[in-house]
């Protein structure tokens, strides 16, 4: 009777751990590995052991030594042994992700840096027209903001009692010298001289050219009125002269700029000031003029750093004979620095997190291995590596995205965790899913999980007949992105979840997009890209609407807990498309 207590005790131990190993195998059956994951806490599983299977040694939370691999499941060799966070990718895995790789390497890198600039006018060109004394306006010319004019071209005509006054002393003093012009007395012919030689430069002072006081002197007779002319050549931007208008010292009545040569003011990160220098070629394109690219170079570096936005701001000068750019208008710019040899390897090949950067190591035969690195200058298509690498490693360039979830939802996951500390992470899932446990005849007592036999099952620690307490939920580990800031193209974006830790099930996510002054975008085009990183799975796509101040929000929904995947798409009219990869910890809801 006792030995058919125990005989049926063992079935039914067989029958439960098979149906725990078919659950889930399950869940990652579409993965192709699994990494060790020693020290990760198994809260509801840890320290359990089983009596009843004779022929095993004691298995207290360590690898089962000598233990036959179960039937149907691949060893993954070396797994065991390798670093926290390597995985191994079976070769047809890596051809349906399309896995590719390159060296790291010495090369010449010119470093592109993006900014976004504002058109303003050539300070050397713009002008000021005001008058030197009081007077009334009485006639004028140039009467509207935008039109063209040349030097020496006529603005307006004044009155002005001084103006008036002054050219009957000049005419009076040219009246005494020719009296004077015959006399003897030396004296009083160079008194004469001066007082013709100080209400001549007085009158210039006031603005009245030499042409205007020749015409005085043929006339002999005081203008009651007088012209006011162009100073420079230039685009009027600005015209406060009417008729009639009584005006004082130093009113300003025009702003004419010179606009043939362009000015754009751009901001730089306090990082990429030593790469920028005057005289380094830049060009620029604006949404006004697609296709069409403007060069110009770096004319100046400005001496001062803003301590709110961290960035100091560069004038690139553009000619603009046309007249085709308008102040105020926004442009892409695009500094080009001077070419420096190092070791760069493809930008494609870099994981940015938001508080560090990755590469995957390609180890070979399929192991694959995260590695942190430190970046210096970008180019278009390469970027510089400080520190993480050597010149001949070979890194991955392509599906790296999807090799670093898989070894993030590795270490991730508790229930996997668990079966590492019994021995089981050095192996592929392949059939357990069927429920097969082959390979474990002759099991003896497995010390330390209290199942007496597999009697009284509902005492296990963290489970229950009928359920699996310790297994609920797989996806209730810390989420591994909250909330997160990412800075691309010179915009700032914040993506959040409500709830802050998400769940399966409908989740709203929101993006907060700023620009590099910290001002709120609100013209952005957004759309959310979720799924998870495993074959088989596809994309969902979800719109997101702005709210107010530059906030973007789209609900989505994660049919299960695990690792989800965001891709952030925003477009900002004029400005290059940006793309920004997230990922979650969404807690699941149960087996």
């Amino acid at each position: 009777m006792n030995q058919d207590l125990r005989r049926k005790s063992f079935v039914a131990g067989v029958a439960v751990v098979s149906l725990f190993v078919g659950i889930t195998a399950g869940l990652i059956a579409a993965h192709w590995g699994m990494v060790d994951r020693s020290g990760m806490k198994d809260d509801g599983i840890e320290g359990m052991s089983v009596k009843g299977m004779k022929g095993t040694e004691d298995m207290k939370g360590m690898p089962m030594k000598g233990a036959a691999p179960m039937k149907g499941m691949e060893p993954m060799p070396g797994m065991s042994e390798a670093p926290s966070g390597t995985i191994i990718v079976p070769a047809g895995a890596r051809q349906l992700i399309g896995v590719r790789s390159a060296l790291a390497a010495h090369a010449m890198l010119e470093e592109e840096i993006r900014t976004v600039g504002t058109v303003g006018y050539d300070e050397r060109g713009f002008t000021h027209v005001t008058l030197k004394t009081s007077g009334w306006i009485r006639k004028v010319f140039v009467d509207s903001i935008g039109r063209p004019v040349r030097k020496g071209e006529p603005l307006f005509t004044v009155y002005s009692p001084d103006l008036l006054a002054t050219q009957d002393e000049y005419l009076l003093a040219l009246k005494t010298r020719m009296q004077l012009a015959g006399s003897s007395l030396d004296d009083a012919k160079a008194n004469a001289d001066a007082l013709v030689a100080s209400a001549r430069e007085r009158l210039r002072l006031w603005d009245v050219t030499d042409s205007q006081i020749a015409v005085l002197e043929r006339r002999g007779q005081a203008d009651s009125v007088l012209t006011i002319y162009a100073p420079s050549s230039g685009i009027v931007l600005k015209r406060e002269a009417l008729p009639g208008k009584y005006v004082e010292p130093g009113t300003t009545l025009y702003e004419i700029a010179d606009l043939s040569t362009a000015w754009i003011s751009a901001d730089i990160y306090e990082s990429e000031v030593a790469a920028v220098k005057a005289g380094q070629p830049a060009s620029v394109t604006f949404a006004a003029y697609p296709g069409e690219t403007f060069s110009g170079k770096v004319a100046y570096v400005y001496p001062i750093l803003n301590t709110e936005t961290r960035t100091v701001r560069v004038r690139v000068e553009l000619p603009n004979p046309e007249l085709k750019l308008k102040p105020g208008m926004y442009g892409n710019v695009i500094v080009q620095t001077d070419a420096v040899r190092t070791l760069v390897v493809p930008k494609e090949a870099v994981l940015e997190t938001g508080l560090r950067q990755l590469v995957l190591m390609d180890r070979g035969q399929g192991r694959f291995e995260p590695a942190s690195v430190k970046l210096g200058r970008r180019s278009q298509d390469s970027v510089e590596v400080m520190e993480g690498l050597k010149e001949g490693d070979r890194i991955v360039t392509s599906a790296n995205f999807l090799l670093d979830a898989e070894s993030k939802l590795a270490s991730a996951s508790s229930m996997q965790g668990m079966m590492g500390r019994i021995g089981m992470a050095d192996w592929q899932m392949r059939g357990a899913h069927e429920g097969k446990m082959e390979g474990m005849e002759g099991m003896g007592d497995m010390k330390g999980m209290g199942m007496g036999g597999m009697m009284g099952m509902e005492n296990m620690p963290g489970m229950q007949m009928g359920e699996m307490k310790g297994m609920k939920g797989m996806g209730d580990t810390k989420a591994i992105v909250v909330a997160e800031t990412r800075q691309a193209a010179g915009f700032s974006l914040t993506l959040t979840t409500a709830p802050k830790k998400p769940k399966a099930g409908d989740v709203l996510l929101r993006l907060t997009l700023t620009d590099q002054a910290g001002k709120p975008v609100t013209n952005a085009q957004v759309l959310f890209v979720y799924t998870m990183p495993m074959p088989g799975m596809t994309d969902s796509k979800v719109p997101a609407r702005h709210t107010k101040g530059g906030l973007y929000g789209g609900k989505v929904m994660f049919g299960m807990g695990g690792i989800w995947v965001v891709t952030v798409n925003v477009a900002v009219p004029g400005q290059p498309s940006i793309t920004e990869k997230f990922q979650f910890q969404v807690a699941g809801g149960g087996m």
